[in-house]
């Protein structure tokens, strides 16, 4: 049971009715887990969701480059609500399965192109170690370019100020979902 609930709408404020509506209009059209507890504080959301769709749909990172990264972030975060969500895109935007079965186990994966290898380790180094090694920085330069690397870093960013929502709220997958951190 998450320890917050998303606002009543019937209680919602000009502001956080404002906000609400500005996403389910948006590329989500829905407004679910962290989005929905942070209208709590509308400015937050507004800000929140606008990084949001900037790093999920406007950045130069590829679909399979953009979810690799952010199932890379649930991972690490063992943020259950992101990997539920994200797995079926981060598949169908071309990411191999035994590849993410790998990264949710946390067992390095094997990928086929060098851009996943890089946006991979990269995330993942930057989340364990706080930093990243100027020979993988320069790595990343190389195989992704620099509008790729800032986008890459903005969205380990953004999907950490959401694992930690999910994490600290407690915000599940739908009922009846698998959980996939606790089996093994």
């Amino acid at each position: 049971m998450p320890k917050l609930l998303p606002p009543d709408p019937a209680q919602m404020s000009e502001h956080q009715r404002r906000v609400h509506d500005t996403i389910m209009s948006g590329p989500r059209g829905r407004v679910r887990g962290p989005l929905a507890v942070w209208l709590h504080r509308p400015g937050l959301a507004e800000h929140a969701q606008a990084l949001g769709r900037y790093c999920r749909y406007d950045s130069s990172l590829e679909p399979l480059l953009s979810e690799l990264a952010i199932l890379t972030m649930a991972a690490l975060w063992r943020a259950e609500f992101e990997w539920w969500a994200h797995y079926p895109i981060a598949i169908q935007a071309g990411l191999a399965p035994e590849a993410a079965e790998a990264i949710r186990r946390g067992v390095r994966p094997v990928f086929a192109r060098a851009d996943e290898e890089v946006v991979h380790e990269f995330v993942h180094t930057l989340v364990q170690t706080r930093s990243v090694p100027d020979a993988l920085y320069q790595r990343a330069l190389e195989t992704l370019g620099r509008d790729r690397v800032v986008d890459m870093v903005g969205l380990a960013g953004y999907y950490t100020l959401i694992s930690m929502t999910l994490n600290v709220f407690d915000i599940q997958p739908p009922e009846g979902e698998p959980r996939q951190f606790n089996q093994d």
